[in-house]
């Protein structure tokens, strides 16, 4: 009876991580595939997609020229040897397992802010990524890199989806990195998040020439329907026909649930109008 009674307990611990892994994964795949994006830089985009997740995109900035790594489970030029904390670490932290800094354009002190469960369900879709054979150049930076982004990080907690501001502001900051990318330089070159956050003006060098990013306080925006704002996330299209351009990930973002574009432009129309 005993023994029956254990093999009960073990079978239904089981049962249970299992669905936990299975609910980190299909998490994981949502997020992945649509607002956090990774592929976005580190699929290379073409004019055909390289191999998912295998690096290779190349960045000339006036930092200097970064190259996305290979992040496939790949054990010899990917992450295949990283364990899941030194993943999160390098994600949350910019700290890869040898102790190096990662550099820009990896939107480290947003990423700070990703919870312990959606950090996890990254991984969960990271591990299960072909494998890719891609072993891709070193970045190099015209400006020193950090000793570190801050202080280690031992937890972050859920942001609550039924509070859609909060949400809103999960999706536009730590999941989205929207407001690294659309919120003005300070003289630096940094975007400043404390007293320009949304007012656009950052610009991105690629093969598609020179992207400048948009104002989406309400300065802007304020005329466009939250229709016409999620079809613009979603599609890259302005409500005047105009199309957006690279590196906006829109090919990502035309996943997202409805629920999530809701929360995202809730949030962006609390912005202070600039």
């Amino acid at each position: 009876m005993r023994i029956l009674m254990a093999s009960a307990v073990i079978s239904a611990t089981a049962m249970g991580a299992d669905a936990q892994s299975s609910k980190l994964l299909e998490r994981g795949t949502y997020l992945m595939n649509s607002i956090v994006a990774c592929g976005n830089c580190h699929t290379t985009q073409g004019p055909q997609l390289g191999p998912e997740l295998a690096g290779g995109t190349i960045f000339k900035e006036g930092f200097g020229e970064a190259i996305a790594p290979n992040i496939t489970p790949d054990k010899e030029t990917g992450i295949g040897n990283w364990t899941d904390v030194q993943i999160i670490a390098a994600i949350r932290e910019g700290k890869r397992p040898d102790g190096s800094i990662i550099g820009p354009p990896m939107p480290i002190a947003l990423y700070r802010g990703i919870s312990d469960n959606d950090a996890k369900a990254i991984v969960a879709y990271l591990r299960k990524t072909k494998p890719v054979s891609n072993k891709v150049a070193k970045s190099a930076y015209k400006v020193p890199l950090p000793t570190a982004y801050g202080p280690s990080i031992a937890h972050v907690p859920d942001v609550s989806r039924t509070n859609k501001l909060a949400y809103g502001a999960y999706l536009a900051g730590p999941l989205g990195h929207c407001m690294e990318c659309h919120s003005s330089p300070n003289d630096r070159g940094i975007p400043d998040f404390v007293n320009k956050p949304g007012a656009g003006g950052m610009a991105f060098n690629g093969p598609w020439g020179t992207s400048v990013a948009a104002n989406i306080t309400p300065t802007a925006i304020a005329a466009w329907t939250d229709v016409q704002l999620q079809k613009a996330i979603t599609s890259g299209e302005r409500p005047n026909g105009d199309k957006l351009r690279p590196p906006m990930g829109f090919a990502y973002y035309k996943n997202m649930s409805k629920k999530d574009l809701d929360a995202l432009v809730a949030y962006l129309r609390t912005l202070k109008p600039l």
